[in-house]
């Protein structure tokens, strides 16, 4: 069974960080893309950063340069570091996993697996 676990998620101050991970079991091998979607209240779903098995990665203008998405294929893990975060980044931050794919998309209904989710919440 496919399960996706996110944590990492709290409340900071703006221009600071936080590193959200995602812990993916039930896959095989690590040739699959996941990535960081993220949807604020009011607002649709959007991408934020994913990435293919072989690290080819894409982000969203809006966190180019600020945000970095890495994988540990040992660990089955995905992480987002998150850094000078704006009021604006605050969300509720997804992780999705797509086994059958070979390059990354910011397509969300291209993710058929999805976890719980975790708050980002950003102060001014």
């Amino acid at each position: 069974q496919v399960q996706l676990v996110e944590s990492g998620g709290g409340s900071v101050r703006a221009g600071g960080s936080l590193r959200l991970s995602c812990v993916a079991s039930g896959y095989t091998g690590s040739q699959y893309c996941m990535g960081w979607f993220r949807q604020a209240p009011g607002k649709e779903r959007e991408g934020v950063a994913t990435m293919a098995g072989s690290n080819i990665t894409r982000y969203a203008d809006s966190v180019k340069g600020r945000f970095a998405i890495t994988r540990d294929n040992a660990a089955n893990t995905l992480y987002l570091q998150m850094n000078g975060l704006k009021p604006e980044d605050t969300a509720m931050y997804y992780c999705a996993a797509d086994p059958n794919c070979w390059f990354p998309t910011m397509i969300e209904s291209m993710y058929p697996d999805w976890g719980q989710g975790t708050q980002v919440t950003v102060t001014s």
